[in-house]
């Protein structure tokens, strides 16, 4: 398909994207549901986002450009993520992030439904966690009988706010939602939130957990000077998954 009329971002980051959108598909991050954006590379005030699709199936032809309201600037006439208010309320409350990737992946989900145990890094390339995932309770903001999906710019904002300065947020009984500095940096993020979740959730069976404290993950964070291993072999790896 051919490329999408974009008004500002270059091809390289369109075909980072794309490639964003299979990866995370190939490491069981998100299925058919989920989606990972990027802001314009080249306007602060625009993010790219996949039409309504799923992800592993996401071609340059399919990005479609937002401004931070959520209104489609081009593809007007194909269907748009219901929850892109998620990316539109978090890039207008964080200038430091350029990408986000929400995600429904099976092993988070448990530690958003069981408040007593928070979501801390247990392993040093899960760094990011900080001091632990907070989470969103969207009852707080939507009321006692919503969808549990981020449908509008009050509800987007309100999970911007749980975010906070944190890299990650838990959403109850939805998922979570990763941000990064870079678009390769998100996909690392999330790609390892997944793997400190069943890390977390196998330790646990053996006995209480013994965590990163605040100082090593911030030392950790380190590893990530080294995004493009971990990148280029995702990616490879994806491709060829693509093509079997």
């Amino acid at each position: 398909m051919s490329a999408s009329p974009l008004v500002n971002a270059s091809p390289e980051l369109l075909q980072d994207l794309v490639d964003a959108n299979h990866i995370l598909f190939n490491e069981g991050v998100v299925d058919a549901f989920g989606h990972v954006s990027a802001r314009d590379d080249r306007r602060s005030d625009h993010f790219l986002l996949a039409r309504n699709m799923a992800p592993g199936s996401v071609e340059v032809g399919d990005i479609v450009e937002f401004d931070l309201d959520g209104k489609a600037l081009n593809g007007e006439d194909r269907r748009v993520y219901l929850e892109r208010f998620i990316h539109g309320e978090i890039y207008r409350a964080r200038p430091d992030v350029m990408a986000i990737v929400h995600s429904h992946s099976p092993s988070v989900v448990p530690f958003s439904i069981v408040k007593s145990v928070r979501f801390k890094p247990a392993c040093h390339m899960c760094g990011f966690l900080g001091h632990g995932a907070d989470i969103f309770e969207i009852r707080d903001a939507g009321g006692p009988a919503t969808d549990l999906l981020i449908r509008d710019q009050h509800l987007g904002k309100a999970l911007a706010d749980s975010l906070g300065s944190s890299n990650a947020v838990l959403m109850r009984g939805h998922g979570s939602t990763v941000v990064g500095p870079t678009l390769k940096q998100a996909v690392y993020r999330a790609v390892y939130t997944e793997v400190n979740a069943k890390l977390v959730a196998d330790a646990l069976r053996l006995g209480p957990v013994e965590y990163l404290s605040l100082e090593e993950a911030n030392a950790a964070l380190a590893i990530e000077k080294e995004i493009e291993r971990p990148w280029q072999f995702w990616k490879a790896a994806a491709r060829a998954a693509r093509t079997k």
